[in-house]
């Protein structure tokens, strides 16, 4: 996996990559991470992609960060059930 482009971001890090025909947006906040593929063939390139991470989309993944947070604590909590 190549990594394309990193974008400045105050609360996440966001990165481009390129693999096996296909863009990757990752978007970190701590330990956990979202990923959005796009294939090469539905954009004209990296600045099409960067154009595709709107703010709403960062509201968005907040939200889920949030959401995936909550997730691993319950699993957490239940770790040592059985």
């Amino acid at each position: 996996m190549r990594l394309v482009k990193e974008i400045p971001h105050p609360r996440y890090k966001i990165q481009i990559h390129q693999y096996n025909g296909k863009y990757i947006v990752k978007i970190e906040l701590g330990q956990f991470e979202q990923s959005y593929k796009i294939s090469e063939t539905d954009v004209s390139g990296s600045q099409e992609v960067e154009n595709m991470i709107t703010n709403d989309l960062l509201h968005n993944a907040i939200k889920r960060f949030v959401e995936m947070r909550q997730d691993w604590e319950n699993g957490f909590k239940k770790k040592n059930e059985k």
